[in-house]
This record gives C-alpha cells, sequence and structure tokens, in this order.
C-alpha cells in the first residue's frame, strides 16, 4: 500500500480552529458500510443511529500542557541563548526509568546531550540522549505526577499545529468525561459528547464504558514513508478494567453492537483482543500495557461494530485506520470529498462521522 492512496485535498479554511457551541450541534455524516450509503444529521441526533442495549466505549485519556518553553543552559550552568524561552520541549511520554521522559524539541539541533533546559526556578530536565527518530530523552528530577502537575502550571496547551488561535483553555482540549492525566493530544471524537447528550442517550438504553489509552507519538505522527508498511508505529500506554471489559464480553455474547468512540479507542479494543484470547477469540481480559497496533485495510476487525469519528488529517494512521473500518477506501475518501464540498469541518474541533 502506498501512503498516497490516502490523499486528498483539504481547503486550509475547512479546518477547524475552535468546536462548536454547544458540542453536540457539530454536524454528522452517516455512513452505511454494508450499502454505501451516506446520510447527514446533527451530533445530537447521534439518538437515532444509536440503538437500545449498544455499548458505546470511549478513551477516557486526558490531556495535560505538554509544551514547555525554556532556556538553555550548558554544563556549566551558562544560558546559551539569550532569550529564556528560546527552546520548546513537548512531552511525549514518561519512560520506565523514573523522571526519563521522551520529547520532542524545536529547535533540536540546539539541544544536545549535557544540556539543561529550564522553564522555571524549579522546574528543569537535562538531555541525555539524542534518538535516531529525532526524538530526545530528558531526565526529569521529580516523578511522572510531579512533572505533569508543574507542566499544567508553567506549559502550554498541546494544541496541534493547525490550530492557529493558542489562547485556548485547556478544558476546550478536554472531552467531558477525561480522567486519568497522560494525553499530548485529545481524543477528539469525544468533543461532540455533552453532560445532557450522555444522560439522554443512557435514558435510552445505552450502555456506556470506557478504557484508557495516553495519546502520545503513536497517534499523531504523520507517515512520512512511501509504502505504509514501512510506517514504524509507536507505542502508546493503555488500560481496560475489568468492568469494562466484562461489559465488553457480554455485549459480545448478546449480540449487542460495540461502538467505538474514536480511534483510540478502536486501537484500544483491537490490541487487547489480541493480547488476551481468554475463552475463545474476540473475549477481552483486563490488560495494562503498551499497544503499537498498526491498523490498516484488510485489518480483521473483531470487537468494533460502529464507530464515531473525526475527519483526519491526509496520508495519517487515522485515515487508514477508519479506511480498513470502512472496507473500503474509495468509498471512504469519496465521503472525504463530499464532506470537503459540502463544507464540512476539519480535523479536533470539527465534525464527525458514524460508520455502522
Amino acid at each position: 500500500m502506498l501512503a498516497a492512496e490516502f490523499d486528498y485535498y483539504l481547503p486550509p479554511e475547512l479546518i477547524a480552529q475552535s468546536p462548536v457551541a454547544p458540542r453536540d450541534h457539530s454536524r454528522l455524516m452517516v455512513l452505511d458500510r454494508a450499502r454505501r450509503s451516506v446520510s447527514e444529521r446533527p451530533f445530537y441526533e447521534i439518538t437515532e443511529c444509536l440503538k437500545p442495549g449498544d455499548l458505546v466505549v470511549w478513551n477516557n485519556s486526558k490531556v495535560f500542557k505538554a509544551r514547555l518553553f525554556g532556556g538553555l543552559v550548558s554544563a556549566a550552568g551558562e544560558p546559551l541563548f539569550e532569550h529564556r524561552r528560546a527552546v520548546e520541549i513537548f512531552l511525549v511520554r514518561e519512560l520506565q526509568n523514573p523522571g526519563v521522559w521522551r520529547v520532542l524539541a524545536r529547535p533540536g539541533r540546539h539541544v544536545r546531550p549535557g544540556t539543561r533546559v529550564v522553564f522555571a526556578d524549579n522546574f528543569y530536565c537535562d538531555v541525555l540522549l539524542k534518538e535516531p527518530d529525532g526524538t530526545i530523552l530528558v531526565q526529569f528530577p521529580e516523578n511522572s505526577e510531579a512533572v505533569r502537575a508543574k507542566a499544567n502550571l508553567y506549559g502550554s496547551v498541546p494544541l496541534p499545529p493547525y490550530v492557529k488561535d493558542e489562547r485556548h483553555e485547556l478544558e476546550i482540549y478536554q472531552t467531558v468525561y477525561a480522567k486519568p492525566e497522560g494525553s499530548v493530544a485529545a481524543p477528539t471524537a469525544g468533543f461532540h459528547f455533552t453532560a445532557a447528550l450522555v444522560e439522554t442517550l443512557r435514558r435510552g438504553g445505552i450502555e456506556f464504558a470506557e478504557g484508557t489509552l495516553h495519546i502520545g507519538l503513536g497517534t499523531f505522527l504523520p507517515v512520512k514513508t512511501e509504502r505504509v508498511e514501512d510506517h514504524t508505529m509507536h507505542s502508546e500506554w493503555l488500560e481496560l478494567s475489568e468492568e469494562s471489559a466484562q461489559k465488553v464480553n457480554r455485549a459480545k455474547a448478546e449480540g449487542r453492537r460495540v461502538v467505538a468512540v474514536g480511534t483510540t479507542t478502536v486501537r484500544t479494543l483491537e490490541t487487547v483482543a489480541r493480547l488476551g484470547a481468554g475463552e475463545r477469540p474476540g473475549h477481552l481480559l483486563p490488560y495494562q500495557g503498551e499497544s503499537s497496533l498498526f491498523i490498516t485495510p484488510g485489518f480483521e476487525f473483531r470487537i468494533v461494530d460502529a464507530l464515531i469519528t473525526n475527519f483526519h488529517l491526509p496520508k495519517s494512521t487515522l485515515l487508514m485506520l477508519v479506511s480498513a473500518f470502512a472496507g473500503d477506501s474509495e468509498f471512504l475518501l469519496s465521503c472525504y470529498r463530499r464532506a470537503v464540498a459540502e463544507k464540512y469541518r476539519f480535523y479536533s474541533f470539527g465534525d464527525a462521522m458514524f460508520l455502522a
């Protein structure tokens, strides 16, 4: 497969810069995979797409302020630049060694082993190693919880580069059900849900479950290789509780649909389906650990029956996953072209798609 097969033209003015208000008033394109048909409605009418007994599963990971700006100093403590905010450090994830984080740096050429980046009087990291993939390992003196707490105090919201208004508060880049901190990008398919809409769905007989996948490089790094198969998917940490695993197992056993909110939820469920086969294929067991699952056309979905997702970047792993779920990449791209023609709003703060 070539990455170019997942390309499409998007006018820049269709990239949403902020969510609609209220959020459940975004547009929803509904795809019937079997009939290859398309219909449209406002997102709050997802109530008409879901059926009593459906199990809706979402990613409850919470975003923290992963973008840090600091001054670079030498091993001797001398400033290397006059400007105190000359270096941007983007926290990606903590590694197994306490205090060691994988980060991205800009400008990366100046961030060398032996230097220190100072963000505040009591907040800094030391540069340990440059990796071949362009990431950098740094050492903080604090544990991960303390690093995230200080990042939320001194850092900036990790908005995608296509969102130009950086004045957004962190709350605008969270789902209403976000709980454990750990993501450096939001699980944006959940942006369309409001507390009131969730309550309406509960009263209508919809069941809910949650998993956690802390979004990092695996989700948001673009595919830069010509062949899709040559792309390396970075691992991300995920967790599925015993309660959520049992809910999914009951739904599958009873013939009820499992509806994933977002591509990260799909990857969570389908990862666990392959790691813990349990009593039979597709039977989920509780799991905590890593996933580098890369879903492309031809993938066999064992758990997910329907998908709520946003409109994704060209040539992205997210678009490839949705193409795989649609079962026909050309059909999906025709829907993207229709969305462009009808001026849907794209990407993180944009409109939604429901595939069933």
